[in-house]
């Protein structure tokens, strides 16, 4: 009897041998960079051994499902190599929780099924045995439980990636249009010639700007692989400099990939477009859930989008430029669909482009991740902020002895031409008090902290020059209105903008007067990065005001502030690289170890069991309690009619995505109880009440709750 894997739409048959053999070998690829490539080779010869099984062979035909993971697991598992049956066990439906010895045998963990094999529960596949031989290598070993989790998933994502790919190039009857054969060395070459422009420098700014750069390209070539830090003044450059630094490091010591992690959607666009430009757009993948592909005159991918969509799967291009939440998430992932890309991070140069963003409640995992991949997957990392968050000692928890070289010397950041700004204390203003100022200065910027309190001052100032901007407006709407900001800031026309935080995150503009109310020391000098950017106007004149809004702040924001004033109490430069440190130490004190890691995410690891499931589900750096409204307004209006016609598609949702607007559950409900929303069958909400849609200020809520934040 002939055993097959998968039969093709034009009836072409794939043997399991043949699938076997084919993801084993990609597989071996995958995990070798790690070390792990036998390990690799007998994973995915195992991975399908359940498909030997006449139920499987009736599955080919239209019968129901079958478990044909359990029987390669238990394979592997009997042969005492734990890590690569886990990896089997999960290759279709995740990686499953280790569970406990006593599990019975119909529970879905790893041990229930090992037991279900046991007592001879599954479908016979003993003919697997007459074509293939499992190789013996070595098991797995490990120091900690730590990295044994993370070494599962990694030759975990090495199978499902290898498993999509074979499947794939059979069921196309051809090899996909995938891989990329630009060299490091190349895109190196490519931002030298880039550079070349800019030198030598015109004026103090762009001299410390390009000495910045100078000695991020020489530390690129002399540092060994490890754990860096960037430090450079809002306004130094460090997003170029950081990427040639990644591209020289890379160049240097054979580094195959950079991946630029970012905190916000809001800013990726326009990172991923500085280095498209620089490195050309088809080695830059953009990668988040908002992306757009190019579409043609029928609504097909075109050929060069259609490789980016195949990209973003498993991360196979030389650029990545993505979020912190699709990095971390996909970390502690356990769906095989989010951790296809996890072994393309082996061997690469990774930034963490403003680093003090790193979730405070999940500081602990992000940094233990960030180690893991630093001592086993020979990753170079490098924090990179303007103000450098104070991670040593939690770095060494996890890479004892680690010494973190500062890429930039800190005579750049201590330099006076990046003092462009001096810092008020304003106190307590009233919002009449706030009104009167915002309307007294011709160009200014006011960052608020929640979007209620963003409509409340808007509220008092004029409409003609007057802007708001928070994520109640539809990632549409805010690019367009921040467009309109800076052709009103290049022309010198009023101008007095009302923002949340959102302002603050690397968005390119230039105020000659910011007022920031109470927040931590990072938020603030965030936002003096707004003010006087380019360093045209005097320092005198460019003043950013610290104030204590009329209502108090949402309590999230209370650690935050409490550190931020002890800063302020004890230095009278708040840039000076010694206030930021005893800010963010001030802030990990007052929030306490346990607020490192608030869903215990180590401590669950680190008790045994693998709860990798448990783990994926408890893992969200956004909380998953928001709803997405989608406001048919502008092109908005024909996806929602799509939408409501039941096309369903991953590029129609990331297309709406730039007409969505994320509401809290008791708001989403409100709206919905005011038969505000049309509620379709798979759950999207599209708002019918467009008079709740404001062009000024978004969507409106009625709804008085200090939840309204960024």
């Amino acid at each position: 009897m002939v055993y097959l894997a998968h039969i093709s739409e034009d009836h072409r048959r794939q043997t399991v041998l043949q699938h076997l053999e084919g993801t084993a070998g990609l597989c071996a690829r995958f995990a070798a960079p790690f070390g792990a490539g036998e390990l690799g080779k007998l994973v995915g010869l195992a991975h399908d051994i359940g498909k030997y099984s006449e139920a499987f062979q009736r599955r080919l035909q239209g019968e129901e499902r079958v478990d044909h993971a359990t029987a390669g697991a238990y394979e592997c598992y009997r042969r005492r190599q734990t890590a690569a049956a886990f990896c089997v066990a999960g290759h279709h439906g995740g990686l499953p929780d280790g569970g406990s010895r006593g599990d019975s045998s119909d529970l879905p963990t790893f041990l229930g099924r090992m037991r279900k094999a046991m007592e001879g529960k599954l479908e016979p596949y003993a003919p697997w045995e007459q074509e293939v031989s499992l190789p013996q290598t070595p098991a797995f070993q490990s120091k900690s439980l730590l990295d044994a989790f993370f070494f599962i998933r990694m030759l975990y994502s090495c199978l499902v990636d290898a498993d999509y790919l074979d499947t794939e190039r059979f069921m196309t009857g051809e090899t996909p249009l995938r891989g990329y054969d630009v060299s490091m060395e190349t895109l190196y070459q490519r931002l030298e010639r880039y550079i070349s422009a800019w030198f030598p420098p015109q004026g103090e700014v762009n001299t410390l700007r390009c000495t910045v750069l100078e000695q991020c390209i020489q530390q690129g070539s002399v540092q060994k692989p490890g754990l860096f830090t960037l430090t450079v003044p809002t306004g130094g450059g460090k997003t170029v400099a950081s990427l040639a630094f990644a591209l020289r490091h890379a160049s240097a010591h054979r580094k195959t990939k950079i991946i630029y992690v970012i905190p916000y959607t809001s800013i990726i666009e326009q990172t991923a477009g500085i280095f498209q430009k620089i490195l050309g757009a088809e080695n830059v993948l953009e990668h988040h859930s908002s992306v757009r592909y190019d579409t043609d005159s029928f609504g097909a991918a075109t050929p060069e989008a259609a490789k980016r969509m195949r990209a973003a799967e498993n991360w196979d291009m030389p650029v990545i430029v993505t979020t912190a939440v699709q990095f971390f998430e996909s970390l502690y992932a356990n769906r095989s669909s989010q951790c296809r890309k996890l072994h393309n991070l082996t061997n690469s140069v990774i930034i963490f482009d403003e680093a003090q963003m790193l979730p405070l409640p999940y500081l602990r995992p992000c940094v233990s991740a960030i180690a893991q991949l630093v001592a086993h997957y020979g990753v170079s990392a490098v924090l990179c902020t303007a103000t450098q968050p104070a991670l040593s000692p939690l770095f060494q928890e996890f890479l004892p002895g680690v010494v973190i070289p500062e890429l930039c010397a800190t005579s750049v950041m201590r330099s006076p031409v990046f003092q462009r700004v001096r810092f008020q204390k304003a106190g307590k203003l009233t919002w009449q008090q706030l009104h009167e100022r915002l309307q007294n200065a011709a160009q200014v910027l006011c960052i608020v902290n929640s979007r209620k309190n963003a409509q409340l001052v808007f509220e008092g100032i004029q409409r003609d020059g007057g802007f708001h901007l928070s994520t109640l407006m539809t990632p549409s709407h805010r690019k367009a209105v921040l467009a309109e900001i800076r052709r009103r800031l290049k022309e010198g026309l009023p101008c007095r903008v009302v923002s949340t935080s959102l302002i603050e995150a690397g968005v390119d503009v230039d105020f000659p007067l910011v007022f920031r109310e109470e927040a931590g020391l990072d938020s603030i000098l965030q936002a003096a990065g707004r003010c006087n950017r380019e360093g045209r106007r005097p320092v005198s004149e460019s003043i950013v005001t610290v104030f204590r809004a009329e209502t108090a702040p949402p309590q999230i924001f209370s650690a935050a502030i409490a550190a931020g004033q002890e800063a302020m109490d004890r230095y009278d430069d708040l840039s000076d690289p010694d206030a930021v440190s005893c800010y963010f130490h001030a802030l990990l004190d007052l929030k306490g170890r346990e607020a490192q890691d608030q869903k215990g995410i180590l401590l669950r690891i680190q008790k045994g069991g693998f709860p990798f499931r448990t783990v994926a589900e408890e893992f969200r750096l956004i909380e998953q309690d928001t709803h997405t409204v989608y406001i048919p307004i502008g092109d908005g209006e024909k996806l929602v009619e799509r939408l409501r016609q039941g096309e369903r598609s991953r590029q129609l949702f990331r297309e709406l995505g730039q007409y969505g607007v994320s509401v809290y559950a008791q708001q989403f409900q409100i709206l919905d109880e005011g038969a505000a929303l049309e509620l379709l069958e798979d759950g999207s909400a599209i708002l019918t009440d467009l008079s709740l849609y404001s062009d000024d200020t978004g969507l409106t809520l009625n709804v008085d709750s200090e939840r309204f934040m960024i």
